[in-house]
């Protein structure tokens, strides 16, 4: 039996397809590397193809055994979401439907979605439990949230169990640095700090500084990427030894504000990280720390990795994918 994991040359699906061959398991990766790097999946089968075209999955599906399929094939701009809210219900939204079809024209009923914190909006209570209001601000974590009632649907109509995880910010890297975060253009506040470090640009960019915190800049909940991908493996474990749907938040428990993540990044480098304040952009809330109580406890799951590690292993990535 096999783990389909589409979306698996993305920067969090390559982490976790590396994750699950090392702990044993064989992956099928589907990827139609729009966003996603062919130099990604080491690991594994790797087939090319759209979540979209559902020929193309009867087909994966049909010719071999997928125990569970695990997905990481969303459009995940915030600030993208809110110029082109079309691209992001037709990916996220129907291609995810189209795949759901697929799986259960094939008798395949365990799902594995990665959501996000976005699904949240504006923080009501610190740190988000499970619980949470859901009242997402931009498109993206509202198409996420589209998606996750729609589980919760197709579970009570035709047994298609899942698992849901409301990450909070993915960071960091392989510590082996054979795989990173690699996104082309890239948005993510750390490698935009390295590219700045390197000369790439005059400045990192300070989205809003008159955000209710304690330095007027957004804060974050950072979780290391291994630390997501093994948490994957336990979700899937779980939701396969149990046939019950749940939901997750994988957070740290503790937020950095933009400052206070280019001053360690600066020290983590050894460079003069220079930065520019420009206006708020739409669709950011100002605080989101997630709850881990209940992945803790029901997946005997916890972060192993710092925030310094996160950073530390992404400018190894970094520095080893751009030859420095």
């Amino acid at each position: 039996m096999s783990i389909l994991i589409v979306g698996g040359a993305g920067y969090i699906g390559s982490h976790v397809n590396k994750y699950l061959n090392r702990e044993g398991y064989d992956t099928v990766v589907v990827d139609n590397l729009c966003k996603g790097h062919r130099e990604s999946v080491r690991w594994g089968e790797f087939l090319q193809g759209d979540i979209g075209d559902i020929d193309f999955m009867n087909e994966v599906f049909s010719s071999r055994r997928i125990e569970a399929v695990m997905h990481f094939a969303a459009f995940a701009y915030v600030g993208e979401s809110v110029i082109m809210p079309a691209e992001y219900y037709k990916n996220n939204v129907v291609k995810t439907m189209t795949l759901l079809d697929s799986m259960m024209n094939n008798g395949v009923n365990n799902f594995i979605f990665s959501s996000t914190c976005a699904a949240f909006g504006e923080a009501v209570e610190i740190p988000i439990t499970e619980f949470h209001v859901q009242n997402p601000i931009n498109p993206y974590g509202f198409t996420k949230l589209v998606v996750e009632r729609l589980l919760k649907d197709y579970d009570r109509a035709y047994g298609l169990r899942s698992c849901i995880f409301r990450y909070f910010n993915a960071s960091g890297a392989d510590p082996e640095t054979e795989i990173g975060e690699w996104h082309e253009p890239e948005t993510h506040l750390i490698p935009i700090i390295f590219e700045t470090a390197t000369g790439k640009h005059q400045a990192v960019n300070i989205f809003g500084t008159d955000y209710p915190t304690t330095d007027g800049t957004c804060v974050r909940d950072y979780i290391h990427v291994y630390d997501l991908a093994e948490a994957h493996k336990l979700g899937m474990e779980r939701l396969i030894s149990t046939g019950i749907s749940d939901h997750y938040n994988l957070g740290c428990g503790k937020g950095f504000s933009v400052r206070e993540i280019i001053d360690i990044a600066g020290k983590v480098t050894g460079k003069a990280i220079k930065t520019s304040e420009v206006k708020r952009r739409e669709g950011d809330p100002p605080v989101l720390i997630g709850s881990m109580q209940k992945a803790e406890s029901l997946l005997k799951w916890k972060p192993q990795f710092s925030l310094e590690d996160s950073i530390s292993t992404a400018w190894k990535w970094y520095l080893k994918k751009e030859k420095i």
